[in-house]
């Protein structure tokens, strides 16, 4: 396994370099918008501490990760109404993993309707924003 990359995108978000569309934050985590999603609300929760991945990260920072998850997912189901909810993590490339900085994909889903394939599209800047502000409002009335 590579060592971790403190140049990754996800990296940069966290120290401000690049922007995102941020849902929510607390001291452990963060979790933004993808910007090419595979459904509506598809929001990715990330560590704030270095992990390249699931089996380089600490127990406990990883169950803050899954706490992440679970906060958004539950908020994404009523803000998305949603009929379930798909969680991934891909550790290394012959998983999937893409950008090494662990991260929990969360999706809302619907009956008969397909995920689009991974970083097929950039959404729209007003897509983005209005789902953030949906995602937002469900984590505060939470």
């Amino acid at each position: 396994m590579s060592a971790y990359d403190r140049n990754n995108i996800f990296a940069k978000i966290l120290r401000g370099e690049l922007p995102c569309y941020k849902v929510y934050e607390n001291d452990h985590v963060l979790a933004f918008l993808d910007i090419m999603p595979r459904c509506p609300g598809h929001t990715l929760v990330i560590p704030k501490v270095p992990a390249r991945n699931i089996l380089d990260i600490d127990v406990e920072d990883f169950a803050n990760v899954a706490r992440g998850a679970h906060k958004i997912a539950r908020a994404a189901m009523k803000a998305f109404k949603s009929d379930g909810m798909t969680i991934q993590q891909f550790s290394e490339p012959a998983s999937g993993q893409v950008v090494y900085h662990l991260h929990m994909h969360v999706m809302p889903r619907y009956d008969g309707i397909a995920l689009l394939p991974p970083a097929s599209r950039k959404e729209e800047v007003k897509v983005l924003e209005d789902n953030a502000t949906k995602l937002i409002a469900a984590l505060n009335s939470a």
